[in-house]
């Protein structure tokens, strides 16, 4: 796996396998949980995924990139909520809303980025690839560099505190910490903003 390449530009060639066996690894149980939100019949949630995913492989090389923040995930939020809509069009039945809203209201909310619906998407969508990157990316470090990476930086301990638990200085638990951010942003480029 090269990983001086950004997860998206690792897409950008279909034809690496590999690359979109991730994107269907990393977005499938994101769709998925989305779905079952909107009252997706368990049937009907692989249905739409495999439709989102699909239209997402299709069109990625129409995706570009844009100066503003996630781009990426308002895209994939796009393709999902038409997906959703058209689904249920085809199937010529619509679900009952959640708390007894209208559905097309609801798919509505969740296209709009103003809407509450969309600023959920975003937190949800961001805290879900920085957990998949993180798994992605801790084989390339050895034990003892996670352990300070993981100690310092997500579990809040001081420097001076990892340094001593680990038995390696406060320079190396920097030192791990800006390595593993550096890969995490490297992976993650364009998909977290």
């Amino acid at each position: 796996m090269d990983t001086s390449v950004s997860f998206l530009d690792s897409l950008q060639h279909t034809s690496d396998e590999e690359a979109w066996g991730r994107l269907v690894g990393m977005y499938s149980p994101l769709i998925r949980g989305w779905l079952k939100r909107f009252g997706a019949s368990l049937d009907d949630i692989e249905d739409i995924t495999q439709e989102v995913l699909t239209v997402v492989f299709r069109r990625f090389p129409e995706f570009r990139r844009e100066p503003r923040a996630g781009a990426f995930r308002a895209w994939l939020r796009t393709i999902a909520a038409n997906c959703l809509r058209d689904h249920w069009r085809r199937k010529n039945k619509q679900p009952p809303g959640i708390g007894g809203s209208d559905f097309g209201q609801i798919v509505a909310e969740f296209q709009d980025p103003e809407s509450g619906l969309s600023a959920q998407w975003n937190r949800e969508h961001d805290r879900h690839v920085i957990q998949y990157l993180l798994q992605e990316v801790r084989p390339a470090f050895t034990d003892k560099t996670w352990a300070a990476f993981q100690r310092f930086a997500l579990d809040g301990l001081s420097a001076d505190d990892v340094s001593q638990e680990l038995g390696i200085s406060v320079n190396a638990v920097f030192v791990a910490k800006s390595r593993v951010l550096s890969r995490l942003r490297q992976r993650g480029l364009g998909l977290i903003d």
